[in-house]
């Protein structure tokens, strides 16, 4: 009997008797890959009736333009695809049901064992589990002490004495505000009631959790994928390369906008629910632009999920590899397919994530040319997770000559917006601006020229008195400061992995509190408590970007100086734009000359950062010489600035057809978020004082900005 391929088709020719051995060698069938829409009909009408009758299978078979021995063939397949997944669930319940019944009896073993008695000295006894949690801590204060003798080596080398001749640091007072949390070092927290807010174990700057569990994935499902994958590619293709009808020119900004007629016209979709769903809303971009990374470069990160999430920071906030359907060919990745989770992020707590169950798909068209497509694939147990449907999305890489490479970038999506978008960010999302694929190509160009400024050879720095001596402390500071703006970017992120609370506070918005345990390297030991609030100024991105850079101004707003005067004394260009820098800057007039401030900011057509944090004398000095910076604690503070999206008049929506007339109201949307360490104890308690303590921080800090700002305050 002839056999379909998978999920996804089967042979367009089938065989009717027996053949011989050599004349079937000689004579392959030819392969028939269904496309996206036949493939979705079948699904649909399977759903309703998984086995049709004959006069079913003819109507399917007219409608879609199948034989109606390939459309029996595709619903035997997905009958044995289904009856395979139901006995690999079955087996997965008794396993889970086998695994609950030996922890509950190694609970009751445990819990017996805490009772018993020692009959020689009454206490308890000395079980195996003590005597190794014995030796796990006798070994891990030996690996404590091995590194503080070799930071405080290392810390002596650039001071110029033992660190134990140092006098003790004292607490850094932040502001007149009774400020009773350290930043740096854990000097615990007053008495007063505690904050019922669940402490989440990880740190802020390692993976969290994943919302699913670990999937497993048939060799029919693989199949499905490819097919799917195969389909999109095809699609994104054309949309990338064609113009009209498909897209036409905005005539408010220029922009490409998707024809929506003639898209559903040239790639029609089932009638289904999905479809049909009042609450959905399409977004489609598309733009182009060059960047300073080589074509093979920009693949390997973008098929490397970790890489991504450290090209795009500011956008994605989580992105795992679930499975590698296919690994493609060595070197280039051509017909490498993954099958990934991302969470995509506007830097704002009042911005909810997107999350997308994704296959990635790249193909090497050409000598120097490359496609990647993203296309949605919704896994049954998490549909109920994902309110974002990813149409086929990604971009075409071409190689240019030096290095250089031309990128056109296409983002197309269904949202289902069950809960309205805050009013300050509607017109952003719904215009497409917040996710769209203008944002993704500056974050890209601007990040390559960072890479780019990262292997210079030359320091590209301008500083008193040199002290960044060499090219080796410069790339030091600039990996110190990149770890700082992820870490940044994390805190004020609303992941689904963070659990939050929303509290009353400096605007009508309020500030969202999130606490976590901090134990990574680069992280101050104890209990992070993190705060972020959004606020509209009726002020040009750019203003606001020029007053938080400028030195002059930032007494009017830093706590951290106290109101007294700042000067730059190191200065790291990391690319084109003159406000995209790292600079050291240093607070006169107070009590802790010991202590500088690490800044890194940043600007494109998108938005802009600015990133900051104080660090210890001995740590700046350490990274300024090259050393490995990666066990220097940061906790950052900063600001978010993007452009507020409002038209003066007309929509100006670039996900439709429609080209509506009007021009930006010029206003910024501003995220302050600042991080502060409670307690250097793990286990400590959140104190209710701490959270009321960084609630008038914000506030005081949002005021003192409007005011500077001649803006009223609200």
């Amino acid at each position: 009997m002839d056999c379909g391929s998978g999920g996804g088709g089967v042979g367009a020719s089938g065989s009717g008797g027996d053949h011989d051995s050599s004349a079937l060698s000689r004579r392959k069938k030819p392969y028939h890959r269904h496309t996206a829409h036949q493939i979705q009909r079948l699904e649909s009408m399977f759903k309703e009736c998984p086995h049709p009758d004959e006069k079913q299978r003819l109507q399917l078979s007219r409608e879609l333009g199948l034989a109606p021995r390939q459309i029996k063939f595709w619903f035997q397949n997905r009958r044995t695809q289904m009856k395979v997944a139901q006995h690999e669930r079955a087996d997965n319940s008794a396993l889970r049901a086998e695994n609950d019944k030996i922890r509950c009896e190694n609970i009751a073993i445990r819990e017996a064992l805490k009772n018993v008695i020692c009959p020689s000295c009454g206490g308890p006894p000395v079980t195996e589990d003590s005597y190794f949690d014995d030796q796990k801590m006798r070994m891990e204060n030996a690996q404590l002490k091995e590194e503080l003798d070799r930071v405080s080596s290392i810390a002596a080398k650039y001071i110029g004495r033992p660190i134990s001749q140092l006098p003790p640091v004292q607490p850094v007072h932040i502001s007149s505000l009774d400020f009773r949390m350290a930043s740096f070092d854990g000097y615990g927290v007053g008495a007063g009631p505690s904050l019922d807010l669940d402490l989440l174990p990880g740190s802020s700057s390692s993976m969290p959790n994943l919302p699913f569990q670990p999937v497993v994935i048939s060799d029919m499902d693989k199949s499905l994928m490819s097919d799917i994958a195969a389909n999109a590619m095809e699609e994104l293709l054309r949309l990338l390369q064609t113009n009209e009808p498909l897209w036409i020119k905005s005539t408010n900004d220029g922009k490409d906008v998707l024809n929506l007629e003639s898209y559903e016209r040239i790639f029609p979709k089932p009638n289904n629910t999905h479809f049909r769903s009042p609450n959905i809303r399409v977004e489609a971009s598309r733009d182009s632009g060059v960047v300073i990374m080589n074509g093979l470069a920009l693949v390997d990160m973008f098929m490397d999920s970790n890489k991504w999430v450290e090209l795009f920071p500011t956008i994605v906030s989580i992105a795992k590899t679930i499975e590698v359907i296919s690994p493609g060919m060595l070197g280039t990745h051509s017909g490498s397919l993954q099958l990934m989770y991302e969470e995509l992020q506007v830097l704002s707590p009042l911005v909810p994530t997107r999350e997308f169950f994704t296959l990635r798909y790249c193909q090497q068209i050409e000598q120097g040319l490359w496609a990647i497509v993203n296309v949605s694939y919704d896994l049954p147990q998490f549909a109920s997770q994902c309110r974002s449907h990813r149409l086929p999305s990604g971009c075409l890489i071409q190689d240019m000559p030096n290095g250089y490479s031309k990128v056109t970038w296409l983002e197309h999506v269904e949202i289902e917006d069950k809960t309205p978008i805050h009013r300050l960010y509607r017109d952003l999302v719904h215009s497409g601006s917040a996710f769209g694929a203008e944002r993704w190509l500056t974050t890209l160009q601007r990040m390559c020229e960072r890479f780019a400024c990262l292997m210079v050879s030359s320091t590209s720095t301008r500083d008193l008195g040199g002290v960044i001596p060499s090219p080796d402390g410069k790339r030091s500071m600039m990996k110190l400061a990149q770890r700082m703006v992820n870490n940044f970017c994390t805190s004020v992120g609303t992941s689904n992995s963070h659990r939050s609370t929303t509290l009353s506070g400096s605007n009508e918005v309020g500030v969202r509190v999130t606490v976590h345990k901090s134990s990574d390297p680069g992280q101050p030991n104890g209990v992070v408590l993190s705060a972020a609030t959004t606020f509209w100024l009726p002020v040009s991105p750019q203003n606001v970007f020029n007053f938080f850079r400028d030195e002059r101004t930032r007494p009017q707003w830093d706590v951290l100086s106290n109101g007294n005067a700042v000067q730059e004394v190191a200065h790291i260009a990391n690319g084109s734009h003159h406000g995209n820098c790292i600079s050291v800057l240093r607070a006169f007039n107070t009590s802790h000359n010991n202590m500088l401030i690490l800044q890194e900011s940043c600007i494109d057509s998108s938005g802009s950062l600015v990133v900051y944090c104080p660090v210890d004398l001995p740590a700046i000095n350490v990274a300024m010489s090259g050393e490995d910076p990666s066990y220097i604690p940061l906790l950052p503070s900063g600001f978010t600035i993007t452009p507020d999206g409002r038209l003066e008049q007309g929509d100006g929506a670039s996900t439709s057809s429609s080209t509506g007339h009007g021009r930006s109201s010029g206003g910024s949307l501003i995220t302050v978020a600042f991080q502060i360490l409670v307690s250097s104890l793990p286990s400590a308690k959140l104190n209710l004082d701490s959270v009321t303590t960084v609630n008038n921080l914000i506030g005081t800090t949002v005021q003192q900005i409007k005011a500077a700002l001649n803006c009223p305050s609200s």
